[in-house]
């Protein structure tokens, strides 16, 4: 009967099938030519010590032993062309995932999404990081894959209660995907292999009678009565459903006015702001790792560490070993940041947003914009690092050491920020109260990773998207608006996610309760 064992072995036993064999035969005393197959199911990296051990949980197959090589396979889908219609707003994770939920569940999906298709935004975010120009339909944040398909595609989630998780990285590995995100404990896929995975769900959608728009606006959601009638695009084109996921984003301002002016229920809601911190990866490497050299057998260092500073929690967020910084702006007059990494995580700086939590109470300035105060105070801050960066995407960007001690960087070394950096004063981008925290919470991370307060760790301003200033509520039992009729609000944009894994649940569960109204 096969064994399953739970194991530390070196960075080099784990790389290497030979030498694992070789360890397990030892651990059950039998020979390495009677172990058959070796099948990893978990695996984490223990860097607590100073050598470094890797954590594997494994089922070993001895000789005779049955065992067969599984092969992770796509739902039966049928063809819904002719079936009862869905509008999905948002190509994102959530919505996408919401449609294919949807054919699986003999509902036709009429995807619309503002941006552009996977290939064609990167001309778009060439025109960001080359010429600063954005436009406000495709960029970063929107397009067909939504704001993961070009910022990481990291998948590490807590909303293991939220649902499924382990479907929806199967559903991934069956797009493409690498096997190895079922087994790692942070799995990432990378900004490199996700387009081609998201190119393959929208064309498996349409394949089964879905429908995708692309470069199609929502200006209107017609309701009647408090029901959803459907909704209507930039052109004046009306598409009419009563059933309808809205499934935008967080960065969605104009679908957020929208509704606030249709008087349609929305909520403020607190987020997270701050910066954008990047270090050389070697250093990080040289901190996590407690090693001069890393080594081939390691992957590039992650961390994270939470403080509470001033009664607020402080802490990294979206970290990406061996990656970049983007600009994130939506719109002309803004500048935004974020960070990604490539699959084998392989540039020589890491990044990591540094942010605070913030409360209803700090939006009081903007309180005449009533659910929209949080958005106002997000984009005055953004706004405001435009101007100060020379009313380009060029950031605003200081050393980290001189930035707690209030002292304007003479210069700033070239970053992995394309678009590049305007020497300023961190102080001037935030509120008085953030900027404070701020300080003392730096000091506070370099005693906790020695090494990581240094001068040479440069901080671009701001990282302000980290989730939603609007929720848009709705009933806990069914997912429906609270006002609405058909009307479900989805994924991070209302409020209910963060990141993609929790997006792509979000998004099945919607699809999941509008079947059960439709029995």
């Amino acid at each position: 009967m096969p064994r399953e064992l739970l194991l530390q072995v070196t960075p080099e036993i784990a790389a290497n099938e030979l030498l694992l064999k070789d360890h397990l035969s030892k651990q059950i005393k039998v020979s390495p030519k009677e172990i058959q197959h070796v099948s990893i199911l978990k695996r984490s990296i223990d860097a607590r010590q100073k050598a470094i051990k890797i954590n594997l949980k494994v089922v070993i197959y001895l000789q005779g032993e049955s065992f067969q090589e599984t092969k992770i396979e796509l739902p039966i889908y049928k063809d819904v062309s002719l079936a009862q219609e869905v509008i999905v707003v948002g190509a994102g994770p959530a919505g996408l995932f919401a449609a294919l939920q949807l054919i699986e569940l003999g509902l036709k999906p009429i995807v619309i999404e503002r941006g552009k298709d996977v290939r064609g935004r990167r001309r778009d975010l060439k025109a960001i990081n080359v010429d600063h120009l954005v436009n406000e339909d495709s960029n970063y944040c929107f397009g067909e894959g939504g704001a993961g398909t070009y910022s990481d595609g990291k998948l590490y989630t807590r909303s293991k209660k939220r649902g499924d998780v382990t479907r929806i990285l199967e559903l991934l590995v069956a797009f493409g995907a690498s096997e190895d995100i079922l087994v790692e404990a942070h799995p990432h896929i990378g900004t490199n292999k996700l387009p081609k995975i998201i190119e393959d769900i929208r064309n498996k959608i349409i394949e089964f009678g879905g429908q995708v728009l692309f470069d199609t606006r929502v200006i209107d959601i017609l309701v009647k009565n408090n029901e959803v009638e459907g909704i209507v695009t930039q052109n004046g084109d009306k598409i009419l459903a009563n059933k309808l996921i809205l499934a935008t984003g967080h960065s969605a301002r104009d679908i957020f006015e929208l509704l606030d002016k249709k008087k349609i229920f929305i909520e403020a809601k607190p987020f997270a702001l701050g910066v954008r911190a990047e270090h050389s990866q070697q250093l990080i490497d040289s901190i996590q790792y407690s090693c001069d050299y890393r080594g081939e057998h390691l992957p590039p260092a992650p961390y994270s560490i939470v403080k509470q500073v001033n009664g607020r929690g402080m802490y990294s967020f979206c970290m990406c070993p061996g990656g970049v910084i983007a600009p994130c702006a939506t719109s002309p007059g803004e500048v935004v940041t974020n960070g990604w990494s490539p699959s084998k995580r392989d540039q020589v700086t890491a990044n990591s947003g540094i942010v605070i939590e913030l409360k209803l109470e700090d939006f009081k300035p903007f309180a005449k914009f009533g659910a929209l105060a949080g958005m106002e105070f997000q984009k005055s801050i953004e706004q405001k690092a435009w101007h100060l960066a020379g009313e380009t995407q060029k950031v605003p960007a200081q050393r980290m050491v001189d930035f707690t001690q209030n002292k304007v960087s003479a210069d700033i070394p070239k970053t992995s920020y394309v678009p590049g950096t305007t020497s300023v004063e961190m102080g001037q981008v935030f509120p008085g109260f953030l900027s404070q925290i701020l300080r003392e919470g730096f000091k506070e991370f370099g005693k906790s990773m020695r090494g990581y307060l240094t001068n040479e760790a440069i901080l671009h301003a701001p990282e302000s998207r980290t989730s939603s200033p609007v929720r848009i509520p709705r009933d806990p039992m069914t997912y429906e608006h609270l006002q609405i009729k058909g009307l479900y609000p989805c994924g991070e944009g209302a409020g209910y996610a963060g990141g993609i894994i929790s997006a792509a649940i979000d998004g099945e569960k919607c699809a999941l309760m509008i079947a059960e109204t439709l029995k």
